[in-house]
């Protein structure tokens, strides 16, 4: 392949290793990838390679793993490549001099139709939203972040129980064709990129990173924005409630399943109902959220069968994380 349709590929996590996998497998001279440096991780501390390092070391692409994105050495070592494009897949922001160096242009895919939900967490955020439509975007940078001229979009339907991690995976495999068909367009030299625009009257949503905050569940919600929530955070990094009895102990949970259980409870509001062996679930003033898959702090994720033959809730339970 000619050195003009050469591409340097940017990104961390395994959304972006899975398309730099198929762009390499799909014939692009990818002359090199940059990612974050290994990181120490875990109990041990032994650094932890991204999954675009591990990715591209397998494909024998060279891994330029910079500390300061404006380093002078690390710039000079980017132009020599001579890349026509670079290709950016959830990564951090890249400063002008970086992302203005290839002569067709930097591109981002984004899991939005922007101009919605620009951000760090726009799949989380959607999910969180109660959105039923989503969709995929390729998008020019400029200084502006996620605000850069659109090149092609994809519209995704949201299933009604579907998970952050669920529609995650499934945007892996539509995000394939999309990255294809916008490196073609842009080595062939025939991008007609359309300027962000607001439609009047039309709210922009946006999607901040999740902190700390946005887990904790506020049972003092409608049980559809609690659901949501759950689904939204899950599997990472999950939505969390303390439940604490009458006797005041406490117990701490990650919720990552859950399902909507119609009804007007007769139970006291916000009270735990359990058999204690098949079931789990919360009374709420506009129904009943069924907890199915549930996490105690120092142990695994769990169906919640197997959580109730470890865990007996004796006596009075409630959640605590309420008005």
């Amino acid at each position: 392949m000619e050195n003009n349709k050469r591409i340097i590929f940017f990104g961390t996590p395994e959304f972006s290793s899975a398309q730099l996998e198929n762009i390499f497998h799909s014939g692009f001279d990818v002359a090199a990838v940059v990612t974050v440096p290994d990181k120490p991780a875990g109990r041990g501390k032994k650094l932890q390679q991204s999954d675009v390092k591990i990715t591209a070391t397998r494909l024998n692409i060279p891994v330029l793993q910079p500390e300061k994105l404006k380093d002078e050495a690390f710039i000079k070592e980017l132009a020599a490549f001579n890349a026509s494009v670079f290709v950016v897949i959830a990564f951090r922001m890249l400063p002008e001099i970086v992302w203005r160096m290839p002569k067709f242009g930097t591109f981002n895919l984004h899991a939005s139709m922007l101009p919605q939900y620009r951000g760090a967490a726009p799949i989380n955020r959607a999910i969180m939203n109660g959105e039923t439509q989503t969709g995929l975007t390729t998008f020019f940078l400029n200084a502006n972040i996620d605000e850069g001229s659109i090149i092609n979009q994809i519209p995704i339907e949201i299933g009604n129980n579907e998970t952050a991690g669920e529609l995650h995976d499934r945007m892996i495999e539509l995000g394939k064709p999309l990255v294809i068909n916008t490196l073609n367009l842009l080595f062939e030299q025939s991008v007609r990129p359309v300027k962000q625009s607001i439609p009047v009257g039309e709210l922009i949503k946006s999607a901040p990173k999740i902190f700390k905050q946005d887990c904790v569940i506020n049972w003092n919600r409608p049980i559809i924005e609690i659901f949501n929530q759950v689904r939204g955070l899950s599997p990472y990094p999950a939505a969390v409630s303390t439940f604490i009895s009458s006797e005041k102990q406490q117990l701490g949970l990650k919720i990552y399943e859950a399902s909507i259980e119609a009804g007007h409870p007769n139970e006291t509001i916000y009270s735990v109902l359990t058999d204690n062996k098949k079931y789990l679930k919360i009374a709420l003033p506009d129904g009943y959220l069924k907890l199915t898959n549930v996490q105690q702090p120092g142990k695994r994720s769990m169906d919640i069968d197997e959580f109730l033959r470890g865990f007996q809730f004796v006596g009075e339970w409630y959640v605590s994380d309420h008005i």
